[in-house]
């Protein structure tokens, strides 16, 4: 496992409602990254086919032209666009972290799926609880999707947007002595001079947070929107005074809660890029380690079920796999 190597977090704005146009769109970032250098390349929530905007900008009547477009352009774990970006980390050296909507059947999820540099998925994961009108769309998950995963590049995990917010979902990762964190977020644009708890100040300190608690690295991917994306949902003056163009906020935070990459505009597309080194780590834990030295598992512990909540149970089907799909999909790739 390297110690050192560099990181990119994608600052780009998703082909709206469009997933053959986003995976070409996806595969570029992909391609740029590893031309950069990057042995990791994080994708904001979402990202395919770009987030629900619409869910925020009027009543449910309203939203109903987009819900079916949605699920359309949702992505499955054993779809061909999942499998064309899994070549793409195979063909390109690189380990990919894709913000996506999942569709199972009738339901989406909000996911990230982080994708090794051999295609092989090493975590697949979904939002444990979508936040305030995203339950209107999305599906809810479970424990077991609060995983951290050994890989070559070090302990790996990921969360969606407003997970940063929930103290014991944090804590849940930490206690997996988490090193790499990939942070998925949308645009920052609705509701700014509104609601300030959906901008980028306040989130952004959330995401340096994560780092400064877990002692980590956070890799922060986040959308931008033109002011052709706002027209792709808002079609009245009132829902377009809602979306701000721009908005864009991607970063990388040092286990210490440094800034380690240089700011992009928050109209620009790009990618952001940091060189990190793992034993920066240890340093920043020998001060406070809150699922180490730092705790007091006397006085306060988590309990956290790790099992998979399944709609039904029968004795004969013994232990089967959370995904099947997805395993099923690595026998087919092909170079």
């Amino acid at each position: 496992m390297p110690d050192t190597y560099r990181v990119a977090a994608v600052q780009a704005e998703p082909v709206w409602l469009d997933v053959d146009a986003g995976v070409d769109k996806t595969i570029a970032l992909i391609e740029e990254a590893a031309a950069a250098g990057a042995a990791l390349v994080a994708f904001p929530e979402t990202w395919l086919p770009g987030y629900p905007i619409f869910l925020w900008l009027g009543p449910v009547a309203g939203q109903m032209p987009y819900v079916a477009r949605y699920h359309a352009n949702s992505l499955t774990v054993d779809g061909r666009h999942l499998a064309a970006i899994r070549k793409a980390a195979r063909r390109n050296d690189i380990t990919v972290a894709l913000g996506y909507s999942e569709k199972d059947h009738g339901t989406l999820y909000m996911t990230q799926t982080v994708i090794g540099p051999d295609g092989e998925v090493l975590l697949h994961r979904r939002k444990l609880k979508p936040t305030h009108v995203e339950r209107s769309l999305f599906g809810e998950s479970d424990g077991s999707h609060l995983k951290v995963v050994d890989t070559h590049l070090g302990r790996l995990g990921a969360l969606n947007c407003w997970e940063h917010l929930q103290s014991l979902t944090k804590y849940a990762m930490f206690t997996q002595h988490e090193q790499i964190h990939i942070a998925s977020w949308p645009a920052f644009g609705l509701y700014k001079g509104i609601a300030p708890a959906l901008g980028a100040e306040a989130n952004m300190a959330v995401t340096q947070t994560y780092a400064l608690e877990g002692g980590c690295f956070v890799v922060t991917a986040t959308q931008v929107i033109s002011d052709a994306g706002i027209e792709v949902f808002a079609s009245t003056d009132e829902q377009r005074a809602l979306v701000t163009a721009g908005s864009g906020c991607s970063r990388v935070y040092g286990p210490d809660s440094s800034l380690l990459s240089k700011p992009l505009d928050e109209h620009e597309e790009g990618l952001v890029l940091a060189d990190i080194d793992l034993a920066l780590i240890d340093l920043a834990k020998n001060a406070a380690d809150p699922a180490g030295h730092y705790a007091r598992p006397d006085v306060a512990r988590l309990l956290l079920n790790t099992r998979p909540s399944a709609l039904v149970v029968t004795p004969e089907q013994g232990s089967t796999p959370l995904f099947p799909a997805l395993e099923e999909v690595s026998e087919e790739l092909v170079s």
